[in-house]
């Protein structure tokens, strides 16, 4: 049995439902069959970049719900972190605001490091002569030779680390920020202090209803575009209500991530469409770590962002000397075409190709393919202005590949709508979230340790809402914190 629902998002004094929520039955998981559903690590060539690379050296900050570091799967990887909302943990590892888990979830994509719940084998003093130990140990189960361990999640880059930023963001079952820092203060301020705190990658799986953004976001993202900071957010959520992308996805040089089926194919649910969505990665049938150390099926591009930031990772550890644009190139050229030839909106510039991206011996050009925050600025808020319209886009060709409701036509990112009020929520919406609830999806180690935290804020999945509409820049982490 499931449940649907609908969920309003407000900002302001306007307000608009933004998700169709649909959470599946709960089924009982434990840590040993999780990795077997990571499908992407095998078709996507993630494992034959692993040859390379596993993202040591890189850190990748994670502006989202907050994290939960002490979930076995993240032992180690989160190694800072900050509350930009004042309602939070000052380091930024407790859920807060309408998707608790939701950065846990998040991160465990993205940097998830696996574990083991058998204890090391007692090696033996001596061996009879002659003996053989070839057939003591069972060849490992698809991917279980990655990271720590062959239980629990292993994320894109396994030895990248993390910083874990959390945004209040406001819905129906979190209500406002009981700090009262409007979502248009949280977002600038944490991509702020992720550059100033060492991130090489921004992960932003959050977006909003609007294709602009405030003004007040100019001068962080020029920041870290000044400080050669990859950011990757995701492109949203049809399902959610969010047929086109929204900001911060439409921010130029943000790197916009569109979600594919299990075949690869553009998602009817767990996606929406934009003329800024640079690549498409996995959105569907995903599972992810939930705070307290279980785990939970999802979907959504609040889960194909990470795995694209992950590859961003992947490459700053391979290529130190790329810059960030040259990142976001690498990862723009190798992908494979899909859809109509070319770019299109449903794809972008095509499929995510991990191993292509980190191992092919290609040169990419300086300038990022995405455009510039800086040129932006200069163009459209020059003497606080406001901008002349830009040039009228041309028709594009139907979405054949996603039948329901048939998508507006995109809206030039680059041109902003300040008197449009966004409504920001986590790039979960419209998702389906299948939380593995009881005691079952506890590793061995958690069960040990403590309960799966009970306190409002902390997580606890009955109040996790069933999946959050990822709206926004045509599907990406709008305002802060998908």
């Amino acid at each position: 049995m499931r449940s649907t629902g609908r969920l309003t998002l407000r900002s302001g004094a306007a307000s608009a439902v933004v998700l169709a929520v649909l959470l599946p039955a709960a089924l009982p998981a434990a840590a040993d069959e999780v990795r077997a559903k990571e499908y992407w690590l095998e078709d996507y060539g993630i494992t034959e970049a692993w040859k390379s690379t596993q993202g040591e050296g890189v850190t990748v900050a994670v502006i989202d719900s907050g994290i939960d570091g002490s979930h076995p799967d993240l032992a180690g990887a989160v190694i800072g972190g900050t509350d930009a909302s004042g309602a939070g943990d000052p380091r930024g590892q407790r859920g807060i605001g309408e998707v608790p888990a939701h950065g846990t979830l998040v991160g465990s994509l993205l940097a998830g490091r696996g574990h083991t719940d058998q204890p090391e084998p007692a090696q033996p003093a001596t061996r009879p002569s002659g003996a053989s130990t070839a057939a003591a140990t069972p060849p490992p189960e698809p991917y279980s030779q990655y990271g720590r361990g062959p239980d629990g999640i292993v994320g894109v880059a396994p030895e990248a680390h993390l910083l874990a930023v959390s945004l209040w963001i406001e819905g129906s079952n979190s209500g406002p920020n009981p700090a009262g820092v409007p979502v248009d203060e949280q977002v600038p301020h944490a991509v702020r202090w992720a550059v100033d705190n060492g991130a090489d990658v921004i992960n932003m799986s959050l977006g909003s209803t609007s294709t602009a953004w405030p003004e007040s976001w100019d001068e962080a993202f020029l920041y870290a575009e000044q400080n050669d900071v990859v950011i990757v957010a995701a492109a949203g959520n049809r399902a959610g209500g969010l047929a086109q992308v929204g900001a911060p996805a439409t921010i130029p040089g943000v790197l916009a991530v569109a979600g594919l089926d299990r075949a690869g194919v553009a998602s009817a649910e767990a996606s929406s469409e934009g003329i800024s969505i640079a690549v498409a990665a996995p959105s569907e049938n995903l599972v992810g770590g939930l705070p307290g150390g279980s785990y939970a099926d999802w979907s959504g591009t609040s889960g194909a962002a990470p795995l694209v930031s992950g590859v961003a990772a992947l490459i700053r550890s391979r290529y130190p000397d790329l810059s960030a644009a040259q990142v976001v190139n690498r990862i723009v050229d190798t992908a494979r075409d899909a859809g109509p030839p070319g770019f299109d909106t449903l794809y972008g510039y095509g499929v995510l190709d991990v191993a292509a991206a980190v191992g092919d011996d290609i040169s990419v050009p300086a300038e990022n393919r995405l455009g510039s925050m800086a040129e932006w600025i200069q163009l459209y808020r020059r003497e606080g202005q406001a901008p002349e319209a830009a040039p009228v886009q041309p028709s594009l060709p139907p979405a054949e590949v996603i039948p329901a409701p048939p998508a507006p036509v995109a809206e030039d990112p680059l041109t902003p709508v300040h008197d449009v009020s966004a409504f920001v929520v986590l790039g979960f919406g419209g998702l389906m979230i299948a939380v593995l609830l009881g005691g079952a999806v506890h590793t061995a180690r958690v069960r040990k340790r403590r309960p799966v935290p009970q306190d409002d804020d902390t997580g606890r999945m009955d109040r996790v809402p069933e999946a959050r509409d990822e709206q926004g820049r045509e599907g990406v982490p709008g305002p802060p914190p998908s």
